[in-house]
């Protein structure tokens, strides 16, 4: 009996091992103050071999994926995606998941990126997932609100489906909230540059009850540092701009995240060679993302 005693505790041990060693496979994100790119540095401390100039305009103030939409900032007309598709006619983009009708669209980048996760999710053995809703224009959204008040559906500008980058997913088994498919969005949607736009604990800041439905594209490497911190996008845009500049690094990979206010257009230096992304958050500036 000893014998095996011994036998099932080392088993046991070496599960517990392997867990542990799997853990450590895990991303690791770790994000800090970072304060190269001050607006007053000195231009002399970059030569112009190393840096490169960026014009930052005012109406970049409303373009670009990480644009805030709520009860006191609605859609811009240039702030919706110039690449709206009806998914019913691209095959190719609708593989893994299903659509309920045939009148939606989205945003065609939108599209690939969202494609890419739903092959990741049947990769995992997760793969009942269906579109519910995308992209509706401004009549759209205002006969919806019509018909559902206020409580179920915002005023037309008032929605992210206004813009492109926001997409209802649901579950064809049950309802997301209790569907495996709900748990790997909420889980795993960040890797993809996604959010769940509207979490259960976060009610008070974003003004809209729960929908573990709608998602949001903010892209990489900010659903990433949304995640880790637990942030809706009103606090990581609050939080952006009481910092200004802040690094991070995961998987060997490093981003320079930096605010700037805009009243008029200004020129910024980044390094030359670099993957720069602008992104305006549709109040008073823009967020600059270099990726080392």
């Amino acid at each position: 009996m000893k014998k095996w005693g011994f036998l099932l505790l080392l088993v046991l041990c070496l599960g517990l091992s392997y867990i542990n060693m799997d853990s450590l496979f895990e991303p690791k994100i770790e994000i800090q103050q970072y304060n190269q790119y001050e607006p007053d540095q000195e231009e002399d401390e970059r030569t112009e071999s190393n840096s490169s100039k960026k014009e930052i305009t005012e109406d970049q103030i409303y373009l670009g994926n990480l644009l805030l939409v709520n009860s006191s900032y609605p859609v811009q007309p240039e702030s919706v995606k110039s690449d709206i598709i009806n998914l019913s006619a691209h095959g190719e983009l609708t593989q893994g998941y299903g659509l309920l009708g045939s009148e939606i669209y989205l945003s065609e980048d939108i599209a690939h990126r969202f494609s890419e996760m739903m092959a990741a999710a049947e990769e995992e053995g997760v793969r009942n997932f269906s579109i519910t809703s995308g992209f509706r224009d401004f009549d759209e959204q205002n006969a919806l609100y019509q018909e559902m008040g206020s409580d179920y559906a915002l005023p037309a500008g008032y929605s992210e489906h206004n813009l492109g980058l926001s997409l209802d997913v649901g579950s064809t088994q049950m309802r997301m909230a209790e569907a495996p498919e709900g748990k790997w969005i909420e889980q795993n949607a960040w890797k993809y540059g996604f959010i769940l736009r509207y979490p259960k604990d976060k009610t008070d800041v974003t003004g809209i009850q729960y929908e573990p439905w709608h998602i949001r594209y903010v892209g990489f490497p900010h659903s990433a540092i949304m995640k880790e911190k637990n942030f809706a996008l009103e606090e990581y845009l609050d939080y952006l701009k009481k910092e200004t500049h802040i690094s991070m690094s995961m998987n060997g990979e490093k981003y320079n995240i930096a605010y700037y206010p805009i009243s008029q257009s200004k020129t910024i230096n980044v390094p030359a060679h670099s993957h720069v992304e602008i992104s305006g958050n549709n109040m008073d500036g823009v967020i600059v993302t270099v990726k080392e």
